[in-house]
């Protein structure tokens, strides 16, 4: 099987390329990458030392696909994977659709061209932005948790949201363009005929993953509380009290491998670590500080734009249609991440440099 992933040198990118090859006897992954952003290219050599070919490229640039080989699969792993991107003064709105949504339909027409399937890597915030903010939620054990005693918008349970939440706008920049890029996968899929695998992400996590606040919270406040950096809990109450879910990007592979054989299983589904596997901010510090010792965490109440209290994902779907559940549990995500922040005391500068 001939493979190439996109952004194959980010955490999620050269996560998968690993598991890949040590589960695929034979596999021959290509991967493209831009290494623009801060500590890929530390992930440039381990996966070369794996048999990974990689190329530099840009995958907002058609021409870049022209000299990649042909290819049985093409897994979408690149993104400006912010909710803020567009909008933090950090990147242009423009460089937000370039990346996301018109890089997409160049990987579309490399599947068009090569009849390649398409998996693509989408995520959570594609979903409805007002009524997230609006959920009823409680505090229960230093963590907000959906009001039982309280109506809920269509499409959410007690396990989190299901793939029939709205996706009315507002999304974020962010979240439009994945969505976007969603339908134009499914269009090209049946018109071209290829298959086409749409699988929303919630949080995820491990080692190795950039150290930044709004792409990877769990390994942004490790990170910080293992070196004392400032931590502040931002927006609601001020307290913390912001719950996400988790999933280590490597537990996807049997999903994809399942994918990759095809079969009538459903084109969108949630992957994430759902309620099981969900967490606040305020339980995180306190899973630190059993780990570390005490670190002082501010407070600032003040809303942040695109902010939500309770953002879970029900991957119910996935496990009826494709029996796929995490394998790998909370704690053990957090101490893999805890064991690489300790091993690597320059990992915020490398990935997240001020």
């Amino acid at each position: 099987m001939k493979i190439l992933i996109t952004g194959v040198c980010g955490f999620v990118g050269s996560t998968l390329a690993r598991a890949l090859v040590e589960a695929t006897p034979g596999v021959e992954i290509t991967g493209i990458d831009s290494f623009i952003r801060p500590g890929s290219e530390t992930n440039r050599e381990p996966l070369e030392r794996l048999g990974v070919r990689i190329v530099r490229g840009d995958i907002r640039h058609a021409a870049e696909f022209d000299a990649l080989p042909r290819v049985d699969w093409v897994i979408d792993a690149a993104a400006n994977p912010s909710v803020l991107a567009g909008v933090d003064g950090k990147m242009s709105s423009r460089d937000v659709v370039d990346h996301n949504l018109y890089g997409t339909v160049n990987m579309l027409e490399f599947c068009k061209a090569h009849r390649a399937g398409f998996i693509l890597l989408s995520t959570s915030r594609v979903y409805s932005i007002p009524p997230l903010a609006s959920l009823p939620v409680v505090v229960r054990d230093g963590a907000f948790s959906l009001d039982a005693s309280a109506a809920r918008p269509a499409g959410v349970t007690q396990e989190g949201l299901g793939e029939s939440f709205s996706t009315a706008a507002p999304v974020s920049l962010y979240g439009a363009t994945k969505l976007a890029s969603e339908q134009l996968a499914l269009e090209y899929g049946e018109t071209f005929g290829f298959p086409v695998w749409i699988n929303r992400c919630g949080v995820l996590a491990g080692a190795g993953q950039f150290g930044r606040a709004d792409q990877g919270i769990f390994a942004y406040w490790i990170n910080s509380w293992v070196r004392r950096r400032p931590l502040k809990y931002i927006g609601f109450d001020g307290h913390g009290h912001q719950v996400r879910d988790c999933l280590h990007p490597r537990d996807m592979l049997p999903l994809l491998f399942k994918q990759f054989a095809g079969g009538a299983g459903p084109r969108v589904v949630n992957i994430a670590g759902g309620a099981g596997q969900s967490m606040s901010l305020r339980q995180l510090s306190a899973w630190c500080a059993n780990r570390f010792g005490p670190h002082e965490v501010a407070s600032d109440p003040r809303p942040r734009a695109f902010d939500i209290p309770w953002m879970v994902l029900d991957a119910s779907l996935a496990r009826a249609a494709w029996n796929w559940a995490p394998a790998t549990p909370l704690p053990v995500i957090l101490e893999e991440i805890a064991i690489h922040a300790e091993a690597n005391p320059s990992w915020l500068e490398i990935s997240a440099p001020a």
